[in-house]
């Protein structure tokens, strides 16, 4: 018997050389260090907050922040004789993408975290729970970075459009957190069990960990079901909601630039999926 070798990928020059630029901008701690502060910021920051941040002359500190924009990293704009400083949001996908690029495609980490909030239960999603799952999907709507979707769908068409089996409804002391669904991504029975999904948090139940108990319920459940791979696209500014799929397993495959328009403005996802570890 023989075996034959498989042939091992080989990255892109022009990847190769995108990836390699990035990587050796970061090879300056200082770099990394300011990197760290505005990304975590939440906001734009001067150059004199962040000399005085990082404990560095300005001139150095403009020196970097410099370097870190030609590589895409950070963004700047003008006020006056002030620069601002703000983190491109597609660096924050688009770095880790490429490290698990040069990586290797690696297989999803387990489902889920265990610290699971005590105080949050999940349960199939009832008739009489449409009048709150159309208020909190309008409070998603409303944070501008939720969905491409500018008005609350009927209740008919989310009726028609959700898997029966994967709608999951999450409470807090009787009153619902949020809700989780799964929609056939086709209608071609080779897709059968691909589906993609989306979880909505109520605006007052945020910072709770709703959305992960709700993300536990519909991986497990479709897990069970038979559903091979659960899929997702969010906008890069949700770091949030990034974060929380990382946790469950889920996968960044790639950045799909200028995808839609929302309110007159391209705009940017994040694509991710799970698959299935049985």
């Amino acid at each position: 018997m023989t075996t034959t070798a498989t042939t091992p990928a080989v990255l892109p020059a022009d990847d190769a050389a995108t990836y390699a630029d990035w990587f050796a901008c970061l090879a300056e701690p200082t770099r990394v260090r300011l990197l760290h502060a505005i990304a975590t910021a939440g906001r734009a920051m001067t150059v004199g907050e962040l000399t005085e941040l990082v404990g560095i002359s300005q001139s150095t500190c403009s020196h970097h922040v410099r370097k870190l924009a030609e590589v895409g990293f950070l963004l700047l704009h003008k006020e006056g004789t002030a620069t601002h400083v703000t983190v491109n949001p597609s660096c924050c996908t688009g770095l880790p993408h490429a490290a698990d690029v040069v990586m290797g495609i690696l297989a999803p980490r387990p489902c889920c975290p265990d610290d699971l909030p005590l105080d949050v239960t999940v349960r199939t999603m009832r008739n009489d729970d449409w009048t709150a799952v159309r208020r909190i999907y309008a409070e998603g709507i409303a944070t501008g970075d939720a969905t491409f979707e500018t008005e609350v769908p009927q209740r008919r068409a989310l009726d028609s459009r959700w898997l029966r089996d994967h709608r999951w409804i999450a409470e807090i002391d009787g009153t619902v957190a949020g809700w989780a669904a799964a929609t056939p991504v086709s209608t071609r029975d080779c897709y059968a069990g691909v589906a993609e999904h989306s979880v909505y948090v109520s605006a007052d139940c945020r910072g709770r960990g709703v959305g992960k108990v709700l993300l536990h319920k519909l991986v497990t459940a479709a897990d069970d079901a038979g559903l091979w791979t659960l899929q997702t696209s969010i906008f890069p500014e949700n770091r949030a909601s990034l974060a929380l799929h990382h946790s469950a397993g889920f996968r960044t495959l790639g950045v799909r630039e200028r995808i839609a328009q929302h309110y007159g403005v391209w705009r940017d996802t994040v694509f991710l999926e799970r698959r299935a570890t049985n």
